[in-house]
């Protein structure tokens, strides 16, 4: 648009009129001039709204002019506050925005995707996504929380700043649902209640528990008699160790349900556990001739010979 990368909004708003009007395909004679307008419109849509302009500043040296399929990095909003922002008449008149610029925001989602419009005596809501422990699902928490949010300064440039919460984590929630905090979003710019604030919750990615839904699964090493003679074994679980049975002849693959030992959710999720078969790295002379007896004992037995080998 032709303006400083810490220009006010004023002077932002001066240059997007500037420029609608030059390049407005009704009136414009430049040959480029739909698609000319439909950058201004988009450049504008993410300059006027602080948010927006910071996640620009952030992801976009990693976007190239024409280029598609733009993927965001994971997570790039975690942490971050969102509020309601509108969209410009160039929006509402069906514009066609960039895949950068939907990939990050949406076609037709102010600020945060989802945020509905505040009433007009009440502050608008804000959003943000959380990242929280698996464990803190089973068992609730509480737990002290810092966002980051754009504002702008008096004289129109945005700046973040930072403010902490302590928030409860209810016990039983699951990944994507989101935990309100009442009268924690934007303040009433008519002397209403302030808005609310939804926290969408993420999990920290887990070394051995795997998280769909309610359900949680874990792969469970077994040693190779245990799976041949059957055997009892303590399986770790989120809410605690437990005692498992593995039946006699189990082969590795095998998959266990534990009911109702998931998430402890309105409907209790569920725990799997899929056994594997695993050998020592090393084996002594003794073990090494132990599995050649085993070997010769077990004569014709071909665990291929269903695939015809």
């Amino acid at each position: 648009m032709g303006i400083a990368k810490d220009a006010p909004q004023d002077e932002i708003k001066r240059a997007y009129r500037k420029l609608a009007r030059k390049y407005h395909p009704d009136v414009s004679k430049e040959k480029d001039a739909e698609e000319r307008f439909k950058e201004v419109g988009e450049a504008y849509e993410v300059l006027k709204d602080p948010e927006k302009r910071v996640a620009y500043d952030q992801l976009g040296a990693n976007w190239k002019a024409g280029q598609t399929g733009f993927q965001p990095p994971p997570d790039w909003d975690a942490g971050f506050e969102f509020h309601g922002g509108g969209y410009t008449g160039a929006e509402a008149n069906g514009a066609d925005f960039s895949d950068f610029f939907s990939s990050l925001f949406g076609q037709r989602a102010g600020g945060f995707q989802g945020a509905r419009q505040a009433q007009h005596t009440q502050g608008e809501d804000s959003h943000a996504k959380v990242f929280i422990d698996l464990e803190d699902a089973y068992h609730g928490a509480s737990r002290s929380l810092s966002l980051r949010s754009t504002v702008l300064s008096k004289d129109g440039r945005p700046e973040i700043k930072t403010r902490t919460l302590n928030i409860k984590i209810p016990k039983g929630v699951k990944e994507g649902q989101n935990i309100r905090l009442q009268g924690q979003g934007s303040p009433s710019m008519a002397g209403g209640k302030a808005g609310n604030l939804y926290l969408k919750v993420e999990f920290n990615p887990h070394s051995i528990y795997k998280v769909e839904g309610a359900d949680v699964s874990l792969e469970l090493p077994i040693m190779p008699w245990e799976a041949a003679l059957g055997a009892k074994v303590q399986v770790p679980t989120p809410a605690g160790k437990i005692d498992l049975k593995i039946p006699l002849g189990t082969s590795s693959g095998k998959r266990m349900r534990l009911k109702g030992r998931g998430i402890p959710a309105k409907i209790a999720g569920d725990f799997y556990i899929t056994l594997e078969i695993v050998l020592p790295d090393k084996l002594s002379d003794k073990e090494k001739s132990l599995y050649e007896a085993l070997q010769k004992e077990a004569g014709s037995f071909n665990p291929r010979a269903k695939l015809g080998v």
